[in-house]
């Protein structure tokens, strides 16, 4: 394909800096939107040349100028967002970065704002906002718990609920609780971690641990729901891939009045007995279409972690499809065996009969 050229003007170097990094940086960045697109980058100046695939200088020009316009506003510039931004942009033509990466759910200290890094993430949180039931569903690094816990201390903060209810079922890759040391406090903390993390991040330790000596804020295993009434709450559900259906029932029924529930959980991911059924699959099956419940989808392209981890959940999902169509396969061949076996009998007792 013939390659081609298109030339930017930017009157703000500094900005147009911003953007694109620091000399050495700016490098990495115009290779991983070349990969990206097919398009590179030279530089001099304010002056930015396009050059390689023209069908592509439209998503590229709208992505530079987006962001030029960002980073005259003063917006930190992260070495992540050029990426980030393609995805978006691939996926929405017609997408807005600001209302992406300036929808601030909650500013932490020292200033630190909380936004949407995807457009995955930007619905979620928008869905969050919008019904009382969501489901945050897919890969592990995506933002689900992160950006509900955000959510949740930011509906704290603005007195919107009283308390803030954290959850999840004690089973973690085959272990059993009955196996780890000391008191059952001590055994369930560790599964409580990822959701501790979540909350010293957003608040500063003392905090934290004020607002749970007080039960506005409760860390608990899924188990302690059963019997309860929770009203004014922001109750999260992670690892719900790991709950059965009777306890996803248990804990969705528990729902009451000025309460928000927010159920994060990666199907492929599902750690119970070969013998129990996900009750995050039955409840995505049987409570579609209900009103005021949200299922929220992220991909691989939107886990937020190390580059290195969107290949490897591509590369599990790549052999979990693999394996599928092998059992398909199978299971098709011995269909059509088990039918040609039938008719050879019936073949032959007719030939006996004549």
């Amino acid at each position: 394909m013939t390659s081609e050229t298109r030339k930017l003007v930017f009157n703000d170097q500094r900005a147009l800096q911003l953007v694109l990094g620091a000399p050495a940086e700016s490098k990495r960045v115009a290779a991983e939107l070349e990969r990206a697109t097919g398009v590179s980058l030279h530089v001099r100046g304010t002056e930015v040349t396009l050059a390689g695939k023209p069908e592509a200088f439209d998503l590229v020009e709208r992505l530079l100028r987006q962001m030029f316009a960002l980073a005259r506003t003063g917006r930190p510039m992260r070495p992540t967002d050029i990426a980030r931004g393609v995805e978006i942009l691939s996926q929405d033509p017609d997408a807005e970065l600001t209302s992406v990466y300036d929808d601030v759910v909650i500013t932490k200290g020292g200033g630190k704002s909380i936004s949407p890094r995807s457009l995955a993430q930007k619905r979620y949180v928008e869905a969050m906002r919008r019904n009382a039931l969501v489901f945050g569903v897919g890969p592990a690094g995506t933002g689900k718990t992160f950006l509900a816990v955000a959510m949740a201390v930011r509906r704290l903060q603005d007195k919107q609920v009283r308390r803030i209810i954290l959850c999840r079922p004690a089973v973690e890759a085959g272990e059993n609780l009955g196996f780890l040391p000391g008191t059952l406090e001590e055994k369930v903390s560790p599964y409580m971690r990822p959701l501790y993390d979540g909350l010293y991040d957003m608040l500063d330790g003392p905090k934290v641990t004020r607002l749970m000596e007080q039960g506005v804020i409760e860390v608990a295993p899924l188990a302690y729901m059963r019997g309860r009434t929770l009203n004014d709450a922001f109750v999260i559900l992670d690892e719900a891939q790991n709950t059965t259906r009777e306890q996803m029932k248990m804990l969705l029924t528990r729902i009451g009045v000025g309460t928000w529930t927010v159920v994060t959980g990666d199907p492929s991911q599902r750690d119970l007995d070969g013998r129990e059924k996900s009750g995050l699959n039955h409840a995505l099956r049987v409570l579609g279409g209900i009103q005021s419940v949200s299922v929220s989808k992220f991909s691989p392209n939107d886990v937020m972690r190390h580059s290195l981890v969107q290949d490897i959940v591509r590369a599990y999902d790549r052999d979990a499809r693999q394996r599928a169509e092998r059992r398909e396969g199978r299971r098709a061949a011995a269909a059509k065996s088990t039918a040609n076996d039938g008719s050879s009998d019936g073949s032959a007792s007719s030939r006996g009969a004549s």
